[in-house]
């Protein structure tokens, strides 16, 4: 079928998602490509949202009242500093929108988010991707050259996805020392609960910069994924635009029942996190000990860069039951339970006997 699209529709790549695991006969399969939270959702919060269906046949608050306001004591800022979306996906949508548009730039990492190239692509932007430093961590210094009078919207990503790496709140602040006040910059920490250490919390930093907007999820920590809850904190008059491109009613009932219930339990939600985080850190010191290469992450995810390798290693990944995500230049590994780790680390394994890895890895850093 023929029909008329935008341009820039014609020229901006699909988003693929994380495959689904393989089936193997006799074992469960595992999803490690989609960064799911691995654990089942805190009680209260799936008794919160199956009590919230008993009213589906009415639409959500569109504004987010009680969230928003819970939200605000939380973490101790107004409301109207605050806006909600379908997941941090729509929350970016709409940062893309009011600032992004033909003629313009956007400024972001690389690699990172996925995301960030087909949202800046839609808007008919040119996406302007910065390698990230031999060590794998944000080139700041790089970022704020590519910055010039085209530019409308600078991405930061913390931990990044998919290498996991922080930005330390002293670079930050030299960076943001560079940037044109009527430029926005995004703080992206959808990981943020998962972080332990080298970070930092981008809503302390929002009183000194009124051009930062800190974007986080419920998807990620709090085991929110099928539910889509994201949202920003910036200054009123940055939120206010961002209102305009985000659809009314995105955030479901259900959704906005559930988010409520897990903010609340929000000690819970820090102690599973930190448990994720000791699972990453034992596994990245086990797939080094293998001699794997592994970057240092602060995520809910390992990056090995494994550069030509990372094919055959999610294929067996794939024939053992297990789904990683390969993307350009290594394959993610999503944190999980302890089987679909311990396979993992097998495949590794198997890899290095047959010569197929280095243990030295390409930030630098020790194995």
């Amino acid at each position: 079928m023929e029909f008329r699209v935008r341009s820039a529709v014609a020229d901006t790549p699909a988003y693929v998602p994380g495959k689904p695991a393989a089936p193997v006969a006799g074992q469960k399969a595992y999803k490690l490509s989609s960064n799911e939270h691995f654990m089942s959702p805190l009680p209260a919060v799936v008794e919160a949202a199956a009590k919230s269906l008993e009213t589906m046949n009415l639409y959500g608050d569109p504004g987010v009242f009680d969230l928003t306001e819970e939200m605000a004591q939380h973490l101790s800022v107004e409301t109207n500093q605050l806006v909600f979306g379908a997941g941090a996906s729509e929350i970016l949508a709409a940062l893309f929108h009011i600032t992004a548009e033909p003629g313009t730039e956007v400024v972001f990492p690389w690699p990172s988010f996925e995301m960030y190239v087909p949202l800046t692509l839609l808007e008919g932007a040119t996406p302007v991707k910065v390698p990230l430093r031999e060590d794998l961590g944000h080139d700041l210094d790089a970022m704020a050259e590519a910055i010039n009078d085209r530019t409308r919207l600078v991405i930061l990503c913390s931990p990044n996805n998919p290498t996991g790496g922080p930005v330390g709140r002293e670079e930050f602040e030299e960076f943001m020392a560079k940037v044109p006040h009527d430029v926005l910059v995004v703080l992206d920490q959808a990981y943020f609960e998962y972080m332990v250490e080298g970070g930092f919390d981008g809503v302390d930093a929002l009183p000194s910069h009124p051009n930062l907007v800190v974007v986080r999820t419920f998807s990620k920590a709090h085991g929110m994924a099928g539910l889509r809850v994201g949202w920003a904190v910036a200054h009123p008059d940055v939120i206010s635009a961002m209102r305009t491109a985000i659809m009314p009613f995105s955030v479901s009932r259900v959704a906005q029942a559930a988010a409520s219930a897990s903010l609340r339990l929000a000690s819970d939600v820090d102690v599973r996190a930190k448990e994720i985080a000791r699972i990453r850190d034992d596994m990245q010191a086990r797939l080094r000990e293998i001699g794997v290469p592994v970057a240092d992450s602060q995520g809910g995810f390992l990056w090995l860069p494994l550069e030509d390798k990372a094919e055959e290693f999610e294929r067996a990944c794939r024939d053992v039951g297990v789904a990683v995500r390969q993307l350009t230049g290594g394959v993610r590994v999503s944190i999980g339970e302890e089987e679909a780790m311990d396979r993992v680390a097998h495949v590794a394994s198997e890899l290095v006997a047959r010569g197929h890895a280095s243990g030295a890895t390409t930030s630098g850093q020790e194995s």
